[in-house]
Order: C-alpha cells, then sequence, then structure tokens
C-alpha cells in the first residue's frame, strides 16, 4: 500500500494529498502517517509546499468527516430506538434509554471529544458518526474538525520536512502509536462490553434461578 500510496503523491501532488486523505477518513486502515510524512518530505524536492500540503490534506480530511457526520445524521437516534426495540434488540438487552444516555453523554461533552479524537487514530474518523447521530450543531462540528485536523497534519508534514530522506522513521513512530491508540481503545471497547454482559445477561440468569 506505501508503494501505491507514493505513487499517487508523486503522481497528482495536491490533488492525491486531498483524495488519499479523504479516503483515509472513510476507512482509517489507510495509513495517513505515510500520506502526510510523505507530503511533507516531497515538499524539499519539488514545488508543493508545507502550507499547501497542510491545506489540501485538511481539506480532505474535512470532507471525510463530513461524509461520515452526514452518515451519522441518517443513523439518526430514532432509527436506533427503533433497532434497539426490535425483537433483536431486546434479545440482546438493549434499551431505548441507552440511546437516549448515549446520545445526552455526547451532547455534553461531544465538543472536547470530536477535538481531542482528532489526533488519534481509527477514533480521529469514526467520531464523526456518533457526532452525527447525536445531532451535534454542524457549525461546531465543522470548526472543531477543522482546527483538529488541521494541528495533526501541519505536525506530520513539518515532520516530513525536517526529517527528509529520513521520512519512514518518522511515519513508522506514528505508526506504534496508532498501534498503541487501536489496542487501548480495544481494550476499553472490551472492558464496557464486558461491563454491560454482566449488567444485563448475568443480572437477568440470577433472577431465574432465584
Amino acid at each position: 500500500m506505501q508503494k501505491i500510496i507514493i505513487e499517487i503523491l508523486n503522481q497528482f501532488g495536491y490533488i492525491g494529498v486531498f483524495l488519499l486523505i479523504m479516503i483515509e477518513n472513510i476507512f482509517p486502515p489507510i495509513p495517513s502517517e505515510i500520506i502526510l510524512t510523505f507530503g511533507g518530505f516531497m515538499t524539499t524536492y519539488t514545488k508543493m509546499n508545507v502550507w499547501g500540503v497542510t491545506l489540501a490534506a485538511t481539506a480532505g480530511s474535512v470532507m471525510g468527516a463530513i461524509i461520515l457526520y452526514v452518515i451519522g445524521r441518517v443513523l439518526n437516534t430514532e432509527r436506533l430506538e427503533r433497532l434497539f426495540d426490535s425483537k433483536l434488540g431486546k434479545f440482546l438487552q438493549l434499551k431505548k434509554e441507552d440511546v437516549k444516555r448515549a446520545e445526552k453523554w455526547f451532547l455534553k461533552r461531544g465538543n472536547k471529544a470530536v477535538f481531542f479524537c482528532r489526533f488519534v487514530p481509527i477514533v480521529r474518523s469514526l467520531i464523526s458518526i456518533p457526532a452525527g447521530g447525536a445531532r451535534m450543531k454542524f457549525s461546531s462540528f465543522l470548526t472543531l474538525t477543522v482546527i483538529g485536523t488541521f494541528i495533526w497534519n501541519v505536525v506530520l508534514v513539518f515532520l516530513g520536512r525536517i526529517a527528509g530522506n529520513a521520512w519512514e522513521t518518522i511515519a513508522h513512530y506514528v505508526d506504534i502509536y496508532s498501534m498503541i491508540a487501536a489496542a487501548f481503545f480495544a481494550v476499553v471497547a472490551t472492558l464496557i462490553v464486558a461491563i454491560f454482559v454482566k449488567k444485563r445477561f448475568l443480572k437477568r440468569d440470577k433472577l431465574y434461578i432465584s
């Protein structure tokens, strides 16, 4: 994948940066660290400059985030409530109150979540979906997304330029950070599921036994 990314960037320049970062936001497994750090390196031997690469990457990030936000709006709380209230939802011990509770939490802490998650790989993309689902004010979502993604992009692009031929080293360390972040959130998700199962299923089984 790295060779394909480099080839696209060498051939299409700013447009390549925009398209790759937009796709990366929708399909997180594409390594943004390679796109951004190599894009920074390209500013040392092409007519491309750091701010141009950063703006192209930020535009791509925002476009991808908006697409996911719209998907979240389509998968709104009303539809989730209907799903939770269905036979499948009842079988999985899901309750409509869970949707309201999640929406309430996001409306209260959504601004911080949207901003700070922009610095966490994978989550930086997915956070746009619950933002749309909770009907977060679009102007706030857009502003926080632009600021957060701009900071993330400019740091990696500058690091790629400073590293020069050693840009892959920067990409490697960012990749390690990505894996650590992914592992952390996987553990958190596992704990949340375990607590949910314990409260809903095990509690019900105990009631049946008694």
